[in-house]
């Protein structure tokens, strides 16, 4: 195979339409825009518009909030601690932080910091410093005697 050899696949290219030609080509005079108006005219871009109508955009009352910058977590449940604990990749003794944690692959990214949630449980004792901590991580820690330690300023909700 030669690079002057090269060629597209049949049929991978389409050859455009040939508009404006005559009437016997089926696409003369409008070119199949129709008649006058601002859509036969180019440049048009008119999404949205209904034709002098409030658009529906417009008629919708704004709702919400939006956080501008939001944090962005990584999840940590209760019960994935529990079996990198008893895997033996972490050890309970010690304080557990977010760089052993990301160390030992627990966790793959770790974002704006980690967020302990409750799901599974823990029958560990440990001590862990965390960016932040659903109420039911930090119950379930507690339970089995260990002790959450939040660097975040974030609130201990249930919603993550």
């Amino acid at each position: 195979m030669k690079l002057n050899d090269l060629r597209d696949n049949e049929g991978a290219r389409k050859k455009p339409m040939s508009v404006g030609r005559g009437i016997g080509s089926g696409k003369g005079k409008t070119c199949g825009r129709g008649v006058k108006g601002q859509k036969a005219r180019t440049g048009v871009s008119i999404r949205g518009f209904e034709g002098g109508q409030m658009p529906l955009h417009r008629r919708l009352p704004k709702r919400g909030f939006k956080t501008m910058f939001p944090m962005d977590y990584a999840e940590l449940n209760v019960g994935r601690l529990q079996q990198a604990i008893e895997a033996g990749r972490l050890d309970a003794k010690k304080p557990i932080t977010e760089a052993m944690l990301l160390e030992t692959g627990v966790v793959t990214k770790s974002k704006d910091g980690v967020r302990l949630l409750g799901k599974g449980e823990i029958k560990v004792k440990v001590a862990l410093t965390v960016a932040g901590a659903s109420a039911s991580a930090i119950a379930a820690i507690e339970k089995a005697g260990g002790k959450v330690t939040l660097t975040a300023n974030v609130e201990t909700t249930e919603a993550a």
